[in-house]
């Protein structure tokens, strides 16, 4: 056997994971518990370590035959769903997997709330995704880009050759159309280009900025409302991308809220919060900004919730479809995510950024 130091290192790289992790003797005897699983039941690691694991679910007969499954070398690792006892708290439905250590009547117990599973499948199809259309639109950006030159080219040398004047007409929309395929292209094309500039951010300074600039263009029958955690320290980032970003989301927002700008309910909140021990993006961090922009405007339609941070899809007429997906690339290059909400009369899109 290990020295209970030996064995204290062995456990600790379990502390940095996101899932709740405990070491087990074949008997059930706890080991070790990560800070996760401290987290999770609420009680003190000391409380947990000697504690029989098996006690801790609903069932508790299910892991004590797992754990004699593994110690009889009848399979290497066991899944199974659980429901886990947690003191003072209603009981959390886990994945539990119980997995063979290297260590002889050792075994390692992780258990998966299936809630977090679901957001982390979530939140990997949301970084899989924006790497998709950052790769999508560098591409397409780039096929459109050299063509359209040529086709603008043409249609003014045309232009320069033909003498009536309605003819010279359909060459000025082909050039005006080229100009504007080349402006979306520049849209497309801007955050892969622009340098990432990075210095202290306050986020209520990026708020403020985005509030005024919202104000301006709908001064009438728009209320944004501040709703700050005024503890949240500055963070290093590029400001103006943040800007940018919450912009995006605040417009369409307010876009949204058209009927209830008419009528002189809408309503935008900005909300700052501190997040503590989040997991996303694959990884744990101890404090994450959690802002949220919050509007009471009709909901994202069904039909492109699922869509809504792909390129060119848009719910609104005329819409072009890229301020979500710039907004998302931004974020991501700050290590964050953002996640969205939306039911009829509240929408709300959460940006996370890891915190120091």
């Amino acid at each position: 056997m290990d020295t209970a130091a030996n064995a204290l290192a062995r456990y600790l790289p379990f502390d940095l994971l996101a899932t709740l992790v405990a070491v087990v003797h074949r008997d059930g005897t706890v080991l070790f518990a990560n800070a996760a699983l401290e987290d999770a039941l609420g009680i003190s690691r000391r409380t947990i370590e000697g504690s029989q694991l098996p006690e801790s679910f609903n069932e508790p007969q299910v892991l004590r035959t797992a754990l004699a499954g593994a110690a009889n070398n009848e399979f290497a690792a066991l899944r199974y769903d659980a429901r886990l006892k947690r003191p003072n708290q209603d009981s959390q439905q886990v994945h539990v997997v119980v997995a063979q250590s290297d260590v002889a009547d050792e075994f390692i117990v992780e258990l998966l709330p299936l809630e977090q599973q679901a957001r982390q499948d979530r939140e990997e199809r949301l970084i899989d995704q924006a790497q998709a259309n950052k790769e999508l639109i560098r591409n397409l950006a780039h096929e459109i880009k050299n063509p359209l030159g040529g086709i603008r080219g043409a249609a003014q040398l045309l232009q320069m050759e033909i003498d009536s004047r309605e003819l010279t007409e359909y060459t000025q929309v082909i050039i005006h159309e080229a100009d504007r395929l080349q402006t979306l292209v520049d849209r497309l094309l801007a955050p892969h280009r622009r340098p990432h500039v990075v210095g202290d951010v306050n986020i209520h300074e990026v708020c403020e900025r985005v509030r005024s600039l919202i104000l301006a263009e709908f001064p009438r029958g728009l209320r944004v409302v501040r709703d700050y955690d005024t503890s949240i320290p500055e963070f290093r980032g590029d400001r103006e991308q943040l800007i940018q970003a919450v912009l995006n989301i605040a417009h369409n927002a307010a876009q949204a809220l058209a009927d209830r700008i008419t009528a002189g309910d809408a309503e935008i909140v900005f909300r700052s919060r501190i997040a503590r021990q989040v997991t996303f993006g694959k990884q744990r961090f101890r404090l994450a900004l959690e802002l949220h922009v919050i509007d009471n405007g009709p909901g994202v339609p069904d039909s492109i919730k699922d869509r809504i941070f792909y390129p060119l899809v848009s719910g609104r007429d005329g819409g072009s479809g890229l301020g979500l997906t710039l907004a998302q690339t931004f974020v991501q290059q700050h290590h964050g995510l953002i996640e969205c909400e939306s039911v009829a009369g509240r929408t709300d899109f959460k940006i996370l950024i890891p915190l120091p």
